[in-house]
């Protein structure tokens, strides 16, 4: 499955040179997995409170192609596919028109309140074959 989501770059978003600052683009793809988990069906709230449990990002690799600037509208592009039993990863793009400006494959797992992994809830675990 994959999931589009709409973000404006706004002046806070950019450096002195009205260039998106690096580091945004990794707030850009995590509001990106955000909707993805909710267009699942799931709230992270609620797995925290009711089941004790949240996703912990443990690898990102980037790619940087492009500069966004002050008021572009870009796609970020999110799919996804559980990897283990507690593993889940994410392949995404930030997009301006057909323009790929970014690309990062982001790995998390799932863990427990006090920091031990534990298994995907079961919409997302891999099936066996």
């Amino acid at each position: 499955m994959s999931h589009e989501t709409q973000v404006r770059v706004y002046y806070e978003d950019t450096d002195m040179g009205g260039i998106v600052y690096y580091a945004n683009y990794l707030k850009f793809i995590e509001r990106g997995r955000s909707e993805l988990v909710e267009v699942l069906g799931m709230n992270q709230r609620e797995m925290r409170d009711r089941d004790g449990i949240v996703f912990v990002v443990t690898r990102v690799v980037a790619d940087y192609l492009g500069s966004a600037r002050l008021d572009d509208r870009l796609v970020v592009h999110t799919m996804h596919r559980a990897q283990s039993a507690v593993r889940w990863v994410f392949d995404q793009e930030v997009r301006r028109g057909a323009e790929v400006l970014f690309r990062a494959e982001v790995t998390a797992v799932c863990m427990t309140l006090d920091g031990r992994p534990t298994r995907l809830p079961k919409a997302l675990r891999p099936t066996a074959h």
